[in-house]
């Protein structure tokens, strides 16, 4: 429950930074107000989980799922200015509710970690949600322009400048983490090495690939073959990101 705890507040850490990001001048008010229901969603979720499995993290999430509709409602009346205001505020809730989950998990699982492997796990929950949530945005922004496809493509391809700049950090964070097991292990098991392999085919070189074909897709322009690879690029983040968070409890380092 843990994991699934730090996935949720993840994406929705992540999804809440997108949404950020994006115009209100240029992406209609309807884009933000559904997909801060997603958020509530999430967040609500996180909260009930989190309760008997990560206290510290219930408040954040408590909050997360109150703004998130707070939010909702300010995007339904019209308000962009305060609805990006509640925006950001998911963003620090969910964020915060991430990090105090995975301390909590990691201290409970006793495992024991030097100052290098402590600053990846910090910086881990970062890249992990933004590559989640900005993947996610993206995708939900892309399926938005068959509801209005008059909408300009600069707030899709400024997303898409943005998730492969998280795609990045993301191999940074995961490869710095990857080397610093293989130094402190001297090896790792084979059966590992398959899912590590898979978890960076899949999961990030895939990602980063299907992002500069979203991106080439979109000079033709086609935003409904743009947002079928998104798809793709979201169920490749969704293994990815899972797979990573069960190979770190097996490890002193994030992967």
């Amino acid at each position: 429950m843990g994991l699934l705890i730090q996935f949720l507040l993840r994406l929705t850490f992540g999804l809440a930074a997108g949404m950020t990001m994006t115009s209100s001048q240029k992406v209609t008010s309807g884009y933000f107000r559904n997909h801060l229901y997603v958020a509530l969603g999430l967040t609500t979720l996180a909260a009930f989980l989190s309760r008997s499995v990560a206290p510290s993290a219930f408040w954040p999430a408590v909050f997360a799922a109150i703004f998130s509709y707070v939010g909702s409602v300010f995007w339904l009346y019209e308000k962009p200015k305060a609805g990006r205001v509640t925006l950001v505020l998911v963003t620090l809730c969910a964020l915060a509710g991430s990090w105090l989950a995975s301390a909590e998990l990691f201290s409970a699982t006793g495992t024991v970690e030097n100052s290098y492997a402590s600053a990846l796990r910090q910086v881990a929950p970062i890249s992990s949600g933004l590559l989640l949530g900005l993947t996610l945005a993206s995708m939900l922004l892309g399926h938005w322009y068959l509801n209005s496809p008059t909408m300009e493509l600069f707030p899709l391809r400024r997303l898409l400048v943005a998730m492969g700049l998280a795609t990045s950090l993301r191999i940074v964070v995961a490869g710095l983490g990857l080397w610093g097991e293989v130094a402190h292990t001297g090896q790792l098991a084979t059966s590992l090495w398959m899912f590590v392999t898979l978890r960076w085919a899949f999961g990030l070189l895939g990602v980063a690939i299907l992002t500069w074909m979203t991106w080439k897709t979109l000079d033709i322009p086609n935003t409904q073959s743009a947002t079928g690879l998104l798809y793709v690029a979201v169920i490749g983040t969704f293994v990815g990101e899972t797979m990573a968070l069960l190979l770190s409890t097996e490890s002193l380092f994030p992967l």
